[in-house]
């Protein structure tokens, strides 16, 4: 679901499919437009749902290849599949909330320290912006001005601090870590899942004495599937094409 967020008015859409072309004209008509942008807040899951799908795929698999492999019965096969994915999801949803929250918590921190030797030495937090500036490539008459520019917004020119001289994002209010584990934890699950459907679906239905074969070389196919579904999925919030994911 797309957003409107404050923030610079330009027709967003017409603007990527301009820089996809490669039309300059079209790129020119789109930030001329007088509409607010809209951002899809899925794009900023894309991480989570990459990385918990991924993972549940190929996790999933292994456990069917390697069941199969050892020749187990079907019941085992759904057995240790549908117990390692949940078990597995919620390893990985805990370990992304946890680890989000972490580094979340620690520019955080970074950010109230900066925030206090601006307030306390802005002198000396200034020079080291106008050298992190020169570094970059400007000169320093241009850094200077530029730096005392934007030093007179004590809020944004922290959040540039913590960019430019500790290469640190400061998390937004409404990031929330806890969601992003879930996320992935629901990622994990259903794209985990596919690699067993069809022991689930055809567990009942006789298909000969090869039926642990063919279960397998199903479990084979989905699996590929999935992986091309998850990386055309990817290229919906990137400017590859579909079958590039």
């Amino acid at each position: 679901m797309a957003d409107a967020v404050a923030g610079p008015s330009r027709d967003l859409d017409a603007a990527k499919e301009a820089y996809a072309k490669g039309d300059v004209e079209a790129s020119k008509l789109a930030h001329a437009a007088r509409a607010p942008e809209k951002h899809s807040k899925v794009g900023g899951h894309l991480k989570s749902i990459v990385y918990g799908g991924l993972d549940g795929i190929i996790t999933t698999f292994a456990v069917v290849a390697g069941a199969a492999g050892g020749d187990l019965a079907i019941e085992v096969v759904l057995i240790l599949g549908i117990s390692s994915v949940f078990a597995d999801a919620l390893s990985m949803g805990v370990g992304d909330a946890l680890s989000t929250k972490a580094a979340n918590q620690y520019a955080l921190e970074e950010r109230a320290r900066e925030m206090w030797e601006m307030e306390n030495n802005p002198e000396g937090e200034i020079q080291e912006m106008i050298e992190i500036f020169e570094e970059k490539g400007l000169s320093k008459e241009d850094a200077t001005t530029a730096i005392l520019a934007m030093s007179k917004n004590k809020e944004f020119f922290v959040d540039l601090m913590m960019a430019f001289e500790l290469e640190l994002e400061v998390p937004s209010e409404d990031d929330n870590p806890y969601f992003d584990g879930l996320v992935t934890f629901c990622s994990f699950v259903c794209f985990g899942f596919v690699p067993l459907m069809g022991y689930v679906v055809l567990y009942s239905i006789d298909l000969g004495d090869d039926k642990v074969n063919i279960l397998f070389i199903i479990a084979c196919c989905l699996t590929g599937l999935m992986l091309f579904v998850l990386g055309a999925l990817k290229t919906m919030f990137t400017i590859q094409k579909w079958y590039a994911g």
